[in-house]
């Protein structure tokens, strides 16, 4: 069981996808809802659900790991990254465009940030904002629908290495160069 200081833990639960078992945390309880709305009301097999997924990001010679919550399939690829993390939905766009980059050599076509009680669907190819609430997370038909031979193109190495560096910066705690002692902003700028 994954033990975190930073989280009240209300005890074990049984994880809906894997029947592993889970510290209680609201945060938890906010992802099993999640996983739970994906098979229930979006149709999906639990087998198209991965979930937990660390990815490792390097940028500037420095690397980090990440957990990605759910990658949900499309045939052969994962067609759904869906990110999970309390407090604004806005904040995250960014940082989770960026991860659907990296995670596998093509790009995720769909991706998800939701705080549990609140979504937006993100078009991964435009990085325009499709949907909005939980109930507009595609189904499987929506996603078994897509066109491989677009909606999955391959990453270039430059975007991998910016969306890198973006996803690196936004989501690992001390991630930017600066400090105080070396970073002084002007005020005349």
């Amino acid at each position: 069981m994954e033990k975190n200081p930073h989280h009240l833990v209300m005890g074990e639960l049984v994880d809906f996808l894997t029947d592993d078992t889970l510290a209680d945390t609201h945060d938890e309880r906010y992802r099993q809802k999640i996983a739970q709305h994906l098979v229930r009301v979006c149709g999906y097999d639990k087998k198209d659900i991965h979930s937990r997924r660390q990815v490792t990001i390097r940028a500037g010679g420095r690397s980090a790991s990440v957990r990605i919550d759910f990658l949900v399939q499309a045939g052969e690829k994962t067609g759904m990254m869906v990110r999970f993390a309390p407090g604004s939905l806005v904040t995250r766009r960014l940082s989770n465009l960026a991860l659907s980059r990296i995670v596998f050599p093509y790009q995720i076509p769909v991706v998800v940030t939701t705080n549990g009680e609140d979504a937006e669907i993100i078009n991964g190819l435009t990085g325009r904002v499709t949907g909005h609430g939980i109930d507009s997370m595609p189904a499987k038909h929506a996603l078994a629908a897509l066109d491989s031979r677009i909606s999955f193109p391959v990453i270039s190495d430059d975007l991998f290495k910016k969306a890198s560096r973006i996803a690196y910066a936004c989501e690992v705690d001390g991630a930017c160069p600066c400090d105080t002692d070396v970073c002084v902003i002007d005020p005349k700028a």
